[in-house]
């Protein structure tokens, strides 16, 4: 069952958050609570923790909490983040990338569908600010229980209230049933992610922004829909999900020849990663700094894609090939010119000239094109994208499927 991180914020409904977690834990599913400090005033860790047979996480600064960076460390391994109440504030720091308690620098870490239970007085609940808030998240995949209507604790009559808790972990089950149709099942999947550092010499390199967040929730995704995922990631990459096989690689020859040995055995390839296009021959030693310029000759690298769709498999269609294309302008059109010439069944395009999309940001707004169309997926969540790109290659998979049946 699911392994899921309860998050608890400063409301009067933070005492319904106790049935919560006792409900999913009737369903079978693990949880861990996350108190904010407010949260604390309402309720005691202490309950939580009888409840859970967890220690409750509360302190960001607490002594020996960052031996592993643990909001890094859960974020990574969490099914479901399930913030019940969610005040007012809390939704705000979400929306807005605010991250200075355990919980929202957790949010910000996370590649897991988050599920939000807002809980407030009901002017603040219809207050712009907080629908435009509530916008924002449910944009980039956030998921919203709405709240109910009746008395509040303020005393007034209106909506706001916590959803019951009843409703809450049948919202959570629909959800999580949902991602166990392990549409990926029996599939192998692999996956790049990050940038590739070319070595100028021992000490410097040349490199990319590319922080690897996009190829890591395309794993994430794909291991969610049950297939077995491997993930080759370049230095510097966002932590690899617990549950896929890590390969981490330098440069672009290392992520060539580390792809290139597995991918034959593969249903599916999804190049995510920002491999350099120019390499060099390495300094034995670091180079000396001089009055004048210095020049260094760049070298081609190995084109993984075009390698990839020349492999004997594909004349079977196997694997199924997803490239990408960070662009800065014209978008579209190179990223179709890119389709054609790597003889790929699909390529993301995404304009990294943004500063909501692309690299070093958690949301992204891409255009999945196939040779006969094209579908814009609208700013989100990395996560939320990367569940489109993958309902888009199993499409392909189906229909390659199909047309094996029918010859």
């Amino acid at each position: 069952m699911a392994f899921i991180a309860l998050g608890v914020t400063g409301g009067i409904g933070a005492y319904k958050a106790v049935e919560i977690a006792r409900g999913l834990q009737k369903q079978g599913h693990e949880v861990v609570a996350i108190m904010s400090r407010s949260a604390r005033r309402f309720v005691r860790p202490l309950t939580f923790e009888a409840i859970t047979q967890r220690e409750v996480i509360s302190d960001l600064w607490k002594p020996g909490a960052n031996a592993r960076i643990e909001h890094i460390d859960i974020a990574s391994t969490i099914d479901m983040l399930l913030v019940a109440p969610a005040t007012a504030n809390t939704i705000g720091k979400f929306a807005h990338g605010m991250a200075d308690d355990f919980l929202t620098s957790m949010y910000l870490a996370t590649t897991a569908p988050v599920v939000l239970a807002p809980a407030m007085n009901s002017n603040m609940f219809a207050h712009p600010a907080v629908v435009e808030n509530l916008r924002l998240l449910t944009e980039r995949g956030v998921r919203i229980v709405e709240p109910g209507s009746g008395y509040l604790a303020c005393g007034w009559i209106g909506k706001g209230r916590l959803a019951e808790p009843e409703d809450v972990v049948l919202y959570v089950q629909g959800m999580l049933s949902a991602d166990a149709r392990h549409t990926l099942a029996g599939k192998r999947v692999l996956v790049t992610a990050g940038p590739t550092y070319e070595d100028i010499d021992p000490v410097r390199y040349i490199g990319n922004r590319s922080s690897g967040r996009m190829g890591v929730a395309i794993a994430a995704e794909a291991a969610r829909r049950g297939a077995s995922v491997t993930l080759v990631s370049g230095p510097g990459a966002v932590p690899a999900p617990a549950n896929v096989t890590s390969v981490a690689v330098r440069s672009a020859g290392d992520m060539h020849a580390a792809v290139m040995s597995r991918a034959a055995d593969h249903d599916l390839v999804v190049m995510a990663a920002a491999v350099a296009d120019y390499t060099l021959s390495a300094a034995a030693q670091k180079i000396a700094k001089g009055d004048g310029p210095l020049t260094l000759t760049l070298e081609r690298t190995r084109d993984i894609l075009a390698d990839l769709g020349a492999l004997p498999t594909r004349a079977n269609g196997r694997p199924v090939l997803v490239g990408f294309a960070a662009e800065t302008h014209d978008v579209v059109a190179h990223a179709r010119a890119k389709l054609t010439r790597k003889k790929i069944d699909l390529i993301v395009a995404n304009d990294v000239s943004r500063a909501d999309a692309g690299f070093e940001v958690d949301t992204n707004a891409v255009t999945i094109i196939s040779p006969t169309a094209a579908e814009d997926v609208p700013l989100q969540s990395k996560a939320a994208v990367a569940a489109r790109i993958l309902d888009s290659a199993e499409r392909v998979m189906s229909e390659r499927l199909a047309g094996e049946v029918r010859s």
